[in-house]
């Protein structure tokens, strides 16, 4: 099973400050590459423990005996570690998203290169998926998911298109999307709109932003005084939820000053923002929009 080069791999591990006998967790298994670049740098008594929802990713699994593949979505990491008897950790990694190889296979409908039955399920365990989200959600739903995901300025119109369209008969491949949403799409900028479309009933569809406020939020209260936070994100409704939450600690308003009027936040920002160079973008073209930012407990 075929998964492409992680994505900001050294930067993104090295952001960890790994040490040999620490307990990590890459809560983004996929293909396994930041796992393996994990484990090189941990010693015998070193721990890794990875997290991944889709099935798929199980066929990666690295043998050895310093790691554990939880297939869970990463919301529920807390729960899964404290089963392991794991109360804290030393660093955290995440590369969100959707990985290579789920746009890469047709069937799981992610990509806009293929004509797919409407799926986009990171997990085939999860009930709701894109077909429910497009033929069922009420107009008004529909131009939520479109414009608070896919930041689209017509999201009305296109809630309204959709519902007009499905009363005639279901809207039930990629292809059938393509063509109702086709006034929407002109050739020019068919490609960057149509992908927005995509994005927004994708995070519906996994929750994507429920589930990464979730796992922030949890991070921060497992991870050990000094343990880092190493991110990886790819549009901007992610990045401003990570930017904020490491800047404050919180995802919305101002923390709280304390008696000398300084403001008390639990991470330290390590670095400056890291993005990848033009030499990895031109051997995978999915980093062309990744954001790395790492932050350390206080």
């Amino acid at each position: 099973m075929e998964y492409h080069n992680p994505v900001l791999l050294q930067a993104s591990v090295v952001g960890l400050n790994i040490k040999p006998d620490g307990v990590y967790v890459d809560v983004t298994f996929g293909g396994g590459g930041h796992s393996a670049f994990i484990l090189n740098q941990l010693g015998p008594n070193g721990k890794l423990f990875a997290f991944d929802q889709d099935e798929d990713a199980l066929a990666n699994t690295l043998h050895d005996e310093r790691f554990v593949l939880i297939n869970e979505n990463f919301r529920y990491i807390k729960r899964f570690l404290r089963f392991h008897n794991i109360k804290s950790v030393d660093g955290i990694l995440a590369d969100l998203g959707v990985s290579s190889h789920q746009f890469d296979v047709a069937e799981r409908g992610f990509s806009t290169r293929f004509d797919a039955e409407l799926d986009m399920r990171m997990s085939q365990k999860n009930d709701l998926n894109a077909y429910k989200v497009v033929n069922e959600y009420d107009e008004a739903n529909l131009r939520r998911v479109f414009l608070e995901f896919g930041e689209l300025k017509n999201a009305p119109a296109i809630a309204r298109v959709i519902i007009k369209a499905r009363e005639e008969s279901p809207i039930k491949n990629t292809e059938q999307l393509k063509t109702v949403l086709s006034q929407f799409l002109p050739a020019h900028k068919s490609h960057k709109i149509l992908a927005q479309m995509y994005q927004s009933i994708r995070i519906e569809v996994n929750q994507e932003m429920d589930v990464l406020k979730e796992f922030l939020e949890q991070s921060l209260e497992i991870l050990n005084p000094g343990g880092r936070l190493s991110v990886i994100s790819y549009h901007s409704l992610e990045d401003r939820l990570v930017k904020r939450f490491i800047k404050n600690g919180m995802f919305e308003g101002e923390p709280e000053r304390d008696f000398f009027g300084n403001f008390s936040v639990p991470f330290t920002t390590i670095g400056k923002l890291i993005v990848p160079n033009q030499a990895e973008i031109k051997i995978n073209n999915r980093a062309r929009s990744a954001k790395l930012r790492i932050a350390e407990k206080k």
